[in-house]
């Protein structure tokens, strides 16, 4: 049977840009911060209000994934998409120094644009590092334009603002909003500085936005202070069926008339209640007015690769590296299993390629993603990876022949066998009040399961039931369905490599 990949360059072929030779795609990957998929307007999820016109053309251009499960927190999420490997399979990754410090052992943990590297790609990364204090200038990126929270503690909260970026190396302090700062560098490097005219290319271009404190530029200050705000049916607790550790995680309490307020978060960085207490709506609003910027972007990079003739030879991927809660099940942050905190938007596009205006029900992970970066690029996988080919739904959006369930995880700030270590050992698997979990998708259910002691299974019918308000797992006429699911994550976890599948605390 073809693969999927040879499909796709038979399709390539029937192409004028493949008309004498195959030419391997640029791969252009944008990546938000904290960015729900509630923020974009081509989401039905989205408020009515919400404007995206450049991130909505590029979902007319191509395929809109219902979800992206790309990590539970900043540093976890990037360091599966650069080793396509799950948390739990990332060797000596860890939190070191004060906080967001972090390290690696680039031998044990490799990153993959290395790869692409020593297979004649010219690779670039643009804006927020999180993921140890080597950020890999000459072994992963010839190009880098890096905001190194983990290097410069002290001025990890700049995400806006006066941030110390390194150029290729050289520090210097940069005055201007970073979002627009990102655009124009990016849109300079896709027009063809700093790079060889010769060479494919990636680029990974990391907004820091919307992430806290979520100051949206000057000029979209107040654009939708007037706009409506519904107001989550679970801001507030009771949540009868749902997991204790909720009440704990309530970031929200009850202002006058009872409208929702801002309580603590959680966040290291970016929670302003204790001095700046806004209303659940004020809030919302202040969030959505940071993505106008961001949407000016893509319109900008998007306008280079056409003014550059390279849009048709460009695979452009949009996503946020997890979305944020803001209110679902009480939240105002991110960590917790539910889409609401966890799922980030995912659009796909490449002209002439890939179908046009589509919209993909399957959700995807990070190794998902890395793996089909290498099947465009055409390069052998060179580790393991956790990840499927999402080729086949690239072609065939609506396609029902895909059956894959879809693991994602939450493991704090551990990682590889050090998660293990801890499960064995049955220390404390919560982070920021959050207990540790495994969860999977499949077909309309979700499956959670915590890895922490004492705390209860969840099942959702995500199509009945997608704010995921009715916990179905202890339900006796969804026995069968409870069952299923605990083997189908079992399963996916044996694949995956995840030894600590023997140390899984008892069901409840």
């Amino acid at each position: 049977m073809r693969s999927a990949f040879s499909a796709l360059l038979v399709l390539f072929a029937g192409s004028s840009l493949f008309a004498e030779a195959p030419k391997r795609p640029n791969i252009l990957f944008i990546l938000a911060d904290d960015q729900s998929y509630k923020t974009v307007h081509c989401y039905p999820e989205s408020h009515s209000w919400v404007k995206t016109p450049n991130i909505d053309r590029l979902a007319q251009s191509g395929v809109r994934f219902d979800r992206a499960y790309l990590g539970a927190w900043c540093m976890p999420s990037r360091a599966s998409l650069l080793t396509g490997r799950h948390p739990h399979g990332i060797e000596s990754m860890r939190m070191e120094g004060e906080y967001p410090g972090s390290t690696y052992d680039p031998k044990q943990c490799r990153f993959w644009p290395s790869v692409f590297r020593e297979h004649g790609y010219h690779t670039a990364q643009i804006g927020k590092w999180h993921t140890g204090t080597d950020s890999g200038l000459g072994r992963d990126w010839d190009h880098q334009i890096v905001w190194n929270r983990p290097k410069h503690p002290k001025n990890a909260g700049n995400y806006y603002d006066k941030q110390l970026l390194a150029f290729n190396g050289e520090e210097r302090t940069v005055e201007g909003y970073s979002t627009d700062n990102y655009t124009k560098w990016a849109s300079e490097y896709i027009r063809g500085a700093h790079r060889p005219k010769d060479k494919p290319w990636f680029l990974w271009l990391c907004y820091g936005a919307i992430h806290g404190p979520s100051i949206p530029a000057k000029r979209h200050l107040g654009l939708y202070k007037d706009a409506k705000v519904t107001v989550p049916a679970d801001i507030f607790a009771p949540r009868p069926g749902k997991p204790q550790y909720l009440d704990e995680t309530q970031a929200w309490s009850k202002g006058p008339g009872g409208e929702p307020v801002m309580g603590k978060s959680g966040e290291k960085f970016g929670d302003e209640s204790a001095k700046k207490a806004k209303t659940h709506a004020a809030w919302v609003q202040q969030v959505n007015e940071c993505v106008p910027a961001i949407d000016e972007g893509v319109g900008e990079v998007m306008k280079s690769l056409r003014e550059s003739g390279q849009l048709e030879n460009t695979l452009v991927v949009y996503s946020a590296d997890q979305g944020f809660s803001m209110g679902e099940h009480g939240f105002r942050t991110k960590l917790a299993p539910y889409d609401a905190n966890y799922a980030s938007p995912l659009i796909v596009s490449m002209p002439k390629t890939i179908p046009e205006g589509k919209a993909c029900p399957q959700p995807v992970n990070a190794p998902d993603l890395v793996t089909t970066f290498f099947q465009f690029a055409g390069l052998k996988i060179p580790w393991t990876m956790h990840g499927r080919d999402i080729t086949p739904l690239l072609l065939q959006p609506e396609s029902t022949e895909w059956n894959h369930p879809l693991l994602y995880e939450f493991t704090g700030h551990d990682f590889g066998s050090d998660v293990t270590t801890l499960l064995k050992n049955k220390g404390k698997a919560v982070y920021n009040n959050v207990p540790w979990y495994v969860a999977v998708r499949h077909g309309k259910y979700k499956y959670i399961r915590y890895l922490a002691p004492g705390e209860i299974e969840e099942v959702y019918d995500l199509k009945a039931d997608p704010e995921e308000l009715t916990n179905l797992a202890g339900k006796p006429e969804q026995a069968d369905v409870l069952t299923r699911l605990r083997k189908v994550l079992v399963d996916e976890l044996k694949q995956t490599e995840a030894s600590f599948v023997e140390h899984l605390p008892a069901t409840k």
